[in-house]
């Protein structure tokens, strides 16, 4: 490469990370991906008595809202409490982030999806669903590394996620932030189901949608090229977004490693997007699995499967390995996972249990601080 060449490329890599920041702090003011400016409604019937529910100890935290494990009537729940906002625009935007999300979680059911109780929406934004005991599949990942899955495990884990992710599709719902940190295991380690639809939309021919979603290294190229970096602008992208985050994903499964790493995640997105870079594939990686990863990246969207065909796919492959003896996974250590900083929720050791409380005593202090 010459001097000329290499100057180019990095000026370039430059004006990627500058706009970039500059839609990030947009998007911090703004709410990542609103797209409506009508107020959204909640059906009466989704919302549950604040004063059944009870509060326990904090076991996630992001730039959206805080989730504690908690009790509703005799059930051992999840309490997601999101932010409202500093600002009117802040909070009209969250509220409506908060109502389109409550609204697709009642309406899809399925055994890889974490299932959904009720809501609340006055004095706090409250959701609650089923609590999984199991680890976030990031969290047992980084737990196990630098060993890898077996891989028996690791297609069962991917066909989960392959199965409720065609049930969202089949219901015209992407997903729009499928990664690691959003896939819960079950308490017995050997299942996988989806949660936080805090980003999810609902597909239209005609919706013009945001292209700042989820996180750069799971994220399709379309949705951060040159042309989305304006100020203001929309596009259109469709179902395939989810694919692409699927072969990151399942490439993630098969390999224990960060996808990009040792890049930033705007290294990553500008490696992706503009040079058209993948993470290397193992040399020991099964043709049938090479071909299933690179079709769901590949850059045309087009040209990727669907779910449907994905689900064939692995169920065939599956069908040729041995499944292992069951065993426990690692215990994990003490320590917290450190909280990302683009409203993932991550998770928390839960050694120190608190006595639950009333989470009305939760709702009394924002009224006092109000």
């Amino acid at each position: 490469m010459s001097c000329r060449e290499r100057n180019k490329g990095e000026r370039e890599e430059k004006e990627y990370e500058n706009s970039s920041a500059g839609l990030k702090s947009k998007s911090a003011r703004q709410t990542i991906g609103s797209i409506e400016d009508e107020p959204l409604t909640i059906d009466e019937s989704l919302l549950i008595d604040p004063k059944l529910l009870f509060i326990g100890s904090k076991i996630g935290e992001g730039a959206h809202g805080i989730v504690y494990e908690g009790r509703y009537r005799a059930r051992i729940v999840a309490i997601k409490v999101l932010h409202r906002g500093s600002t009117l625009e802040e909070r009209v935007s969250r509220e409506n982030r908060f109502a389109r999300e409550v609204n697709m979680m009642s309406r899809v059911h399925h055994e890889n999806l974490v299932k959904f109780i009720g809501a609340c929406k006055d004095p706090l934004m409250v959701i609650v669903t089923e609590m999984l005991p199991g680890l976030s599949l990031r969290r047992y990942l980084i737990t196990i590394r630098p060993k890898q899955l077996e891989l028996y495990v690791a297609i069962k884990f991917a066909l989960d996620i392959a199965l409720a992710m065609d049930w969202l599709h089949a219901n015209g719902i992407i997903h729009r932030d499928l990664k690691p940190d959003n896939l819960l295991l079950t308490e017995n380690q050997r299942s996988v189901k989806l949660a936080d639809f805090g980003l999810a939309r609902e597909e239209s021919v005609t919706e013009m949608m945001t292209a700042e979603t989820g996180t750069y290294r799971w994220m399709a190229p379309e949705l951060y090229s040159t042309v989305t970096l304006r100020q203001g602008e929309k596009k259109h992208y469709n179902n395939k977004v989810d694919v692409y985050s699927f072969g990151i994903v399942l490439w993630e499964l098969l390999t224990n490693r960060m996808p990009f790493e040792g890049m930033s995640n705007l290294q990553a997105a500008y490696a992706a997007a503009f040079k058209q870079e993948r993470p290397n594939l193992p040399e020991d990686i099964s043709p049938d699995l090479a071909f299933i990863i690179q079709s769901c990246w590949v850059e045309d969207p087009n040209m990727r499967p669907s779910f449907s065909q994905i689900i064939r796919m692995l169920n065939k492959f599956i069908l040729t390995l041995q499944p292992p003896p069951f065993s426990a996974p690692p215990e994990p250590d003490d320590e917290p996972v450190a909280v990302t900083s683009n409203g993932t929720i991550t998770d928390f050791s839960t050694g120190n249990k608190v006595k639950f409380s009333f989470i009305r005593h939760l709702f009394s202090s924002k009224r006092t601080k109000s």
